[in-house]
Formats: C-alpha cells, sequence, structure tokens
C-alpha cells in the first residue's frame, strides 16, 4: 500500500526496547563493580598475598572462565534454537551470576578467602557471559532492521549509566560513608564486599522489566531431551557446513581476537591502576564513574553512526581509536596522562561492542540466530583465556603489570587487520 511502512522503516514498539536497555543497566553493575573496579581491586590488594600475585591470579580466573564459556555457549545457543525460547535460560543464567555475586561477602581481607572468592567470581562470570548470549539474540525479536544499531547503542549506553549509578551508590553510600551503614566493620572490609550484595540486587531488580515486557514468538512444544539431540546436531552441521556461512565464520573470528582484547582491557583496567598508579578502592571507583560517563555518551552516539556508516566501519573506527588511546594508556608514565588516555580510550568500548552485536544481528540467517550468537559469544570467550593468561604470564616473569597489559594492543590490531575482508549486508 503506498505510504505504507515497510518492516525495515517501522519503529520499534517501546516498552520492549526499554526492557531490552534495562537489562544491560541491570548487568552493568556485576562487570563494573565486581569484575573491573571494586571487586577486583579488593582481591588483589587487600585478599590475595601481594598485588601482582593477586594480578595474577585474578587473570588466570578470567582465563577459566572464558574456557567455561568457550564450551558451553554455541551448544545452549543451538538448543535455544530448536526450543525457541531464550526468556527461561536468560532467567536461569542471572539467577547463577546474582546468587554466586552475592557469596562474594563472604571474601573476608585474608588469602585464606582467596580461592573462594575466585571460585564464585568464575561461576559469576559464566552465569552473565551465557546469559547475554541469549539477551543479544532478543535483539532482531524487539527491533525493526533499520534501527537495530540504534537499539543496540542505547543498551550499552543504559548499561553504562547503570555502571555509573551503580558505582556512585557504592562509593557514597557503602565505601566512602562513615561511619558505614548497617554497622558495617571497615576493619574486616565489610564496606567493601557489601558491594557484592549491592550488584545481585539491582541485577535482579533492574532485569525484571526484560521477563515482563518482552514477548517471544510462540514455539512448539519439544522435550528437553530432543532438543539438546537436535541442537547438537545443529551445531555439527552448522560447524561442517562453514563454507556455506564464509562471511560469519570470517567476521566470528575477527570478532574473537578483538574482543579478546577489549575484554581484557575491561576486565583488568580496574587492577591495572590499583598496581601500577597505586590508587586506591575510592580514586578507582571515582575513575569507574568517569570511565562510564564517556563510555555511555560513544555508546550513544555511536548508535546513530552505526545505522548511518554501517556496523563495519563503525567497529573498525573504534579499533584504531581503541589501539591509539590504549598505546597512551599502556605506557603512560604519570597518573595525568593515564587518567587523559584512560578517558579517551573508553569512549570507544560502547561502540566497538554494541556494532559487533548488530553486525552478527544483520548477518546471522533468522532461523539459526540463537546458534550464531553462541557462535558469536564462543568468538568472543574461544581465546577469551589467552589475553587473561598472557597478561599473567608476562606480568610473573616479568614483575611487571604494565608490560603484561601492553599485549593486549596484539590482539586489538591482528582482529583489526582479519575485520578487511568481512562483507557487511546492505542496509
Amino acid at each position: 500500500m503506498p505510504g505504507a511502512e515497510t518492516p525495515e522503516s517501522a519503529r520499534s514498539a517501546p516498552a520492549p526496547v526499554i526492557a531490552f536497555c534495562l537489562y544491560d543497566f541491570a548487568n552493568s553493575a556485576f562487570t563494573t563493580i565486581i569484575i573491573t573496579f571494586v571487586f577486583a581491586t579488593y582481591f588483589t590488594t587487600g585478599i590475595a598475598v601481594d598485588p601482582t600475585t593477586g594480578g595474577a591470579h585474578w587473570s588466570f580466573a578470567m582465563s577459566v572462565a572464558g574456557v567455561v564459556i568457550a564450551i558451553l555457549s554455541p551448544i545452549l545457543g543451538a538448543i535455544a534454537d530448536q526450543t525457541g525460547r531464550r526468556k527461561p535460560w536468560i532467567m536461569a543464567f542471572m539467577l547463577i551470576c546474582a546468587s554466586a555475586t552475592a557469596l562474594l561477602w563472604y571474601a573476608r581481607p585474608t588469602p585464606d578467602d582467596a580461592t573462594w572468592a575466585l571460585v564464585f567470581v568464575v561461576i559469576a562470570t559464566v552465569g552473565f557471559e551465557v546469559g547475554m548470549l541469549f539477551v543479544n539474540a532478543l535483539l532482531p525479536t524487539i527491533s525493526t532492521p533499520a534501527q537495530m544499531g540504534r537499539v543496540s547503542g542505547w543498551a550499552w549506553g543504559a548499561g553504562y549509566a547503570g555502571g555509573l549509578l551503580s558505582l556512585v551508590v557504592a562509593l557514597f553510600v557503602l565505601v566512602q560513608a562513615d561511619p558505614p551503614p548497617f554497622g558495617l566493620d571497615k576493619g574486616e572490609a565489610e564496606h567493601v564486599r557489601a558491594t557484592s550484595l549491592l550488584v545481585a540486587g539491582w541485577f535482579v531488580i533492574f532485569a525484571l522489566p526484560l521477563f515482563l515486557w518482552v514477548r517471544e514468538p510462540v514455539a512448539g512444544s519439544i522435550s528437553a531431551g530432543r532438543a539438546v539431540r537436535l541442537g547438537m546436531k545443529q551445531l555439527v552441521a552448522s560447524l561442517r557446513r562453514a563454507r556455506d556461512h564464509a562471511n560469519v565464520f570470517r567476521f566470528l573470528i575477527a570478532a574473537m581476537i578483538y574482543s579478546d582484547g577489549v575484554h581484557t582491557v575491561f576486565a583488568l583496567g580496574g587492577v591495572y591502576a590499583g598496581i601500577t598508579f597505586g590508587m586506591q578502592t575510592e580514586e578507582i571507583i571515582v575513575l569507574g564513574i568517569s570511565l562510564n560517563v564517556t563510555a555511555g555518551l560513544g555508546a550513544f552516539l555511536f548508535g546513530w553512526i552505526d545505522d548511518r556508516i554501517g556496523s563495519k566501519r563503525t567497529i573498525v573506527i573504534s579499533l584504531v581509536a581503541l589501539i591509539a588511546t590504549s598505546a597512551i594508556v599502556m605506557a603512560a608514565p604519570d597518573k595525568t596522562t593515564f587518567w587523559a588516555g584512560a578517558l579517551a580510550m573508553s569512549t570507544f568500548f560502547g561502540p566497538v561492542q554494541a556494532a559487533s552485536r548488530t553486525m552478527m544481528a544483520r548477518l546471522a540467517p533468522p532461523s539459526m540466530r540463537g546458534e550464531m550468537f553462541g557462535l558469536f559469544a564462543l568468538s568472543g570467550k574461544v581465546t577469551a583465556f589467552a589475553g587473561p593468561a598472557v597478561v599473567g604470564w608476562v606480568t610473573l616473569a616479568t614483575g611487571s603489570y604494565r608490560l603484561g597489559m601492553a599485549t593486549v594492543l596484539i590482539f586489538l590490531l591482528a582482529g583489526l587487520l582479519l575485520l578487511h575482508g568481512v562483507k557487511e549486508p546492505r542496509a
């Protein structure tokens, strides 16, 4: 009908988009407070025998989580394609992440509790990352093709806003409060450990709209056993027919490499600041708040840029900028230079990840989205152990966390070069 909207030009329904964005708002508290800025620093400076050893052990824990995620992601994604359901999986892994995070409260400031802390950090990280593959696969369901870049960018921006606000609450309500609330004992670091309870509650509360406002297409009934068999069969068949999806697999390999660099910087950035520049928990939280502001602005801005110039160009621009700014951060001779480089670098964290999610949504065949996003998660995790492991090995070998972190530049550059041969579908 003349003048009618096509699916490509139609607007996405607001409620599912808001719910999708709120899920990123919810889970960002985990990556920001636990993985990057607060608990990671507490572990290396308060629990481990010494900061250098603690940094290496934290890096190895991230490697273990990466291996588990790499094994689970494509299998579960293929199974979800058979059942057509993703929200139950999201719920299950959200609860795994939140529960394991809450148990970090029991990690006291003693080397005796180092194993406890690392075990539950690994479990929580697995729950977080595997759950995200099902969330990502919902993107084409809640957004029109013409707006996927914006919606993905909005979600990443909302995630940084969530990280910012959760850090503000953690800083002023728990870490810097004097006296601490609820009778928390500073001598036992309870004011810092309580941030794990904050994260668990934050995640569950703000994730609820996704389960209430997002409707999945009605799926046919299928038993769990049959879903497993068909999912495994589909995954094996897809890997055997990799040539039929050569462009998708080329992108997955590129994403596998550069995502490793991005995730390593994000996961170990707070540890790097604490070890290299002697930043304490309060200062690292302020750094995290500042980085989340610039990262959120970058994600929101590049969401529109993605829809206008394409996902591939957005990723390329972001990677080039990340390489340049990361080099400044790794070579920074003083705290002022580090701050300037870190603020510039964080502007491009959101765009490269949001545009990668959009690129995958545009490349994946509709009937294989769960599986392809499982492989997408795999591409980000199959070598995810490599980045933190290399950082840990180089740190132990040289005694310098700065040299260890500098190895991420290799991953970013290699991923950028591999991305060159990927063909992006027309908008």
